[in-house]
């Protein structure tokens, strides 16, 4: 499994680099999987040739979406994650944003999904600073973890 500590990802992003290697990075919850977030992982690995994700950890995302989330731990979001074709490395974050991690990675492609205006992503400016690209990757329609608590939520009333 390459579930990459904060304290590693720099010096992986590193090594990486060296070897002429196109880092993209993209972020999330990732809470419950669904063919939304397959499809758009595919997208954003296409952009590069290493894919590094970085996962909210618990704390983060109850900070961000309430105390009822998430339902999957972050070590089994983390493995799951890490476990999919697309994915190269993983790294849990705490804070409430990912910008320690990419300033520690230095991304060639920041990645989010197209629900997010390209002037609004954070760490954006840090990676246009350098060089970088930034990207918004178009999203299945209809799939959302929220949706499929919803549908679990009516079948299971």
């Amino acid at each position: 499994m390459n579930v990459i500590s904060f304290s590693k990802i720099g010096a992986l992003a590193s090594s990486l680099r060296k070897k002429k290697r196109r880092i993209v990075f993209t972020n999330g919850c990732f809470d419950i999987i669904h063919a939304g977030h397959i499809k758009y992982l595919e997208k954003a690995k296409a952009l590069g040739d290493v894919l590094i994700v970085g996962i909210n950890s618990d704390s983060s995302v109850r900070k961000i979406k309430g105390p009822r989330k998430p339902v999957v731990r972050q070590g089994d979001r983390a493995a799951i994650v890490a476990a999919l074709k697309p994915v190269d490395y993983v790294s849990i974050f705490n804070d409430t944003t990912p910008i320690k991690l990419i300033k520690a990675i230095k991304p060639d492609v920041l990645v989010k999904g197209a629900d997010w205006r390209l002037n609004s992503i954070v760490g954006g400016d840090f990676v246009r600073s350098y060089g970088g690209r930034v990207k918004a990757v178009s999203l299945v329609k209809g799939r959302s973890t929220s949706n499929l608590i919803r549908k679990i939520v009516d079948i299971f009333k």
